[in-house]
């Protein structure tokens, strides 16, 4: 992993429930790539990670999903866990968030049952991706072709499967945020 994504800031969107690997993971190597990230909820204060079979550790919540726009982030992770993103895709706000990253041609990096935002934000139709198992129906229906790999790369999307996909998901979100150009780069 030897792109910098320094001076990029990425979004990490989430809500009580995430799978705790699924955000600690990739914040951390997006982290270490030089990255800023920043984790918007549409709660303050903590979230309250998932860890596989009970509660995990929480996680402090950067931006307030009321205060945030996609046009401040260069880049957006959708992590999994069942709870996290099945409050995401019910919550209007957080749908729009997504979307605007999709209508912007930022790139998206979303784990396990992830996806299920992009489906809700209207951005799976045409698209190659992978999820979770149960939740390949749901993209079919919304016109995904569905894969069981450990990470799919699709234009400006990576998505995976698992936790034991995340060595392959850090990697390729990491080279796919490294072909964009931090905000304040392409504005001046």
């Amino acid at each position: 992993m030897a792109q910098s994504l320094e001076n990029l800031v990425v979004a990490v969107l989430a809500d009580d429930g995430f799978e705790q690997s699924e955000l600690l993971e990739p914040r951390r190597a997006l982290d270490q790539a030089g990255a800023t990230t920043q984790v918007v909820s549409p709660k303050t204060g903590e979230i309250r990670g998932w860890n596989h079979t009970d509660w995990g550790q929480s996680v402090r919540v950067d931006v307030a999903l009321a205060d945030a726009r996609a046009a401040d982030y260069d880049a957006l992770v959708l992590p999994g866990g069942v709870m996290n993103p099945d409050k995401l895709r019910m919550d209007p706000k957080a749908v729009a968030f997504v979307k605007a990253f999709f209508d912007a041609g930022k790139p998206v990096a979303a784990i396990c049952h992830g996806p299920w935002t992009v489906l809700e934000a209207g951005a799976a139709r045409g698209r190659r991706m992978t999820s979770w198992p149960s939740l390949q129906t749901d993209l079919r229906n919304a016109g995904a072709q569905w894969v069981d790999q450990e990470v799919c790369v699709d234009g400006n999307l990576v998505t995976s499967r698992k936790p034991d996909d995340l060595p392959a998901f850090n990697r390729e979100a990491i080279r796919l945020f490294a072909q964009r150009p931090p905000a304040h780069a392409r504005a001046a």
